[in-house]
């Protein structure tokens, strides 16, 4: 419980003051990296194995009449006394319990925080280009969504969806942004938004409000820092008309802030309703064109656009944008440590469930023969060994999951540094836990199938050995 404490209060420590583990110096090609964070989930995984030891502790102590209750179906009238041999070996049970958990929170947290990793690349190779392929038209050129160009993209095998987006560069007092204006109900499918792009509502809600009042503007933190803006304030933006090619005012209120989208700068720009923007300068140009392929054939209907469409527009392919964010200064490639990692917690989730059973094969034989001597049937005896199994290795993996959601969403709140943008929500690789699950279980289901076999040796055998 003080390891816990400790790990909350480092963990408490480092996110309150804004803290960066990774931290990338912009202008120098170097990264600082500070181990200082790694206290707090490191003490609480600790602290999660020697909870889940006291708890097991308890359970098979203060808890045995309990266990015979529960045990009675598997061990029928013997359920008091294997419910007294697990009291008996509390210790060694306890042990085992907090291997298994400690071997649970160990492979599950890995998994999870690469799992996360993972997704938050492909976020981030998405929001660098756009979507699976980006069609950028040339500045100055006149593209509406209808246009031949838009029509040819659409109708380019392999394609299955289109989102035209509006860029525009608009006067926000002395400052130029970019603006990009959305059609509204399309564009958060399109865009793959993540509500962690937005502040003050969910990415639909933000987008339902472009929606529902044409004249509001999501805007920068930065922009809101510099102006004071309070949701519901004016904000006159000045914006070329597409006919008289001046810059005149026009009018929006803002309802929100927006920190990412795709193509977008990393610093400020705005985002509003394309529609309202048409009807204001009246132009619909579009800026670029986002490709949906299904995440198939990219670089072939990157390759089919950039030969159909001349060198007039600008094609790139979320390939490349991978390749760049790979080679990135705080990119980190996780492939051969979670290999290992995850590889030795498979082996550890196949030791710990069954070599608990055989350290206490002593134990056992001593209780199967006095039992046997007393009637027991094999069932009967076989109770003894399934139930210090199904003890072992139940109470260690509900223990080890909750160590595991806990470790999982510390590391990835004390790594923020090295996501970018931070994730909504964990990635959990199902597949890969379901085969830590399925090892336990039939490493549990070896042991005690090799036990129950040497339970049944003859009686005198048995005798000698004692």
């Amino acid at each position: 419980l003080i390891l816990l404490a400790v790990a909350v209060a480092v963990f408490w420590l480092t996110s309150r003051s804004g803290y960066q583990l990774v931290l990338a110096v912009e202008g120098v090609p170097t990264i600082l990296v500070s181990y200082w964070a790694f206290a707090g989930p490191a003490l609480l995984w600790i602290g999660a194995g020697l909870l889940s030891y006291r708890l097991a502790t308890l359970l098979t102590g203060r808890g045995r009449p309990v266990l015979g209750v529960v045990l009675h179906p598997l061990a029928g009238q013997l359920s008091d006394t294997v419910a007294a041999s697990l009291q008996r070996q509390r210790r060694l049970l306890a042990r085992g319990v907090a291997l298994v958990a400690l071997t649970v929170g160990f492979a599950a947290s890995t998994a999870i925080f690469n799992a996360t990793y993972r997704q938050q690349a492909e976020v981030d190779a998405i929001l660098t280009n756009g979507a699976d392929v980006a069609v950028t038209t040339s500045p100055g050129t006149i593209v509406p969504p209808t246009s031949p160009q838009a029509a040819a993209i659409a109708a380019t095998p392999g394609v299955r969806h289109v989102e035209a987006v509006q860029h525009r560069f608009a006067y926000v007092g002395a400052d130029i942004q970019d603006l990009y204006g959305v059609n509204t109900s399309t564009i958060v499918a399109a865009g793959r938004l993540q509500d962690g792009y937005f502040r003050g509502g969910t990415a639909r809600d933000l987008i339902a409000t472009l929606a529902a009042e044409p004249d509001s503007v999501l805007v920068s933190a930065e922009t809101v820092r510099d102006f004071l803006l309070l949701p519901g304030d004016s904000v006159t933006m000045r914006l070329q008309d597409g006919i008289t090619k001046q810059y005149v005012d026009v009018g929006f209120h803002y309802v929100g802030v927006v920190t990412e989208f795709p193509t977008a700068p990393s610093d400020s720009f705005l985002l509003a309703n394309a529609d309202y923007i048409a009807s204001q300068t009246g132009s619909d140009t579009v800026g670029a064109f986002l490709v949906d392929t299904g995440g198939t054939n990219i670089t072939r209907v990157a390759d089919t656009l950039r030969h159909d469409l001349g060198p007039g527009v600008t094609v790139t392919d979320i390939e490349s944008s991978r390749k760049i964010i790979g080679s990135s200064l705080t990119a980190v490639d996780l492939d051969g440590l979670t290999r290992v990692e995850l590889g030795f917690a498979l082996a550890l989730a196949a030791a710990a469930t069954g070599l608990t059973l055989w350290l206490g094969l002593t134990e056992r034989r001593r209780t199967f023969t006095i039992a046997a001597a007393l009637g027991a049937t094999p069932r009967q005896l076989g109770g003894f060994v399934w139930a210090e199994a199904g003890l072992v290795t139940i109470v260690g993996v509900i223990t080890g999951a909750v160590a595991a959601w806990a470790l999982s969403s510390m590391l990835v709140k004390v790594l923020r540094g090295v996501f970018d943008p931070a994730p909504d929500n964990l990635a959990v690789p199902w597949t890969y836990l379901a085969t830590v699950l399925a090892i336990a279980v039939i490493g549990t289901a070896t042991a005690a199938t090799a036990a129950i076999r040497h339970a049944r040796t003859p009686h005198v055998e048995l005798l000698r050995a004692l």
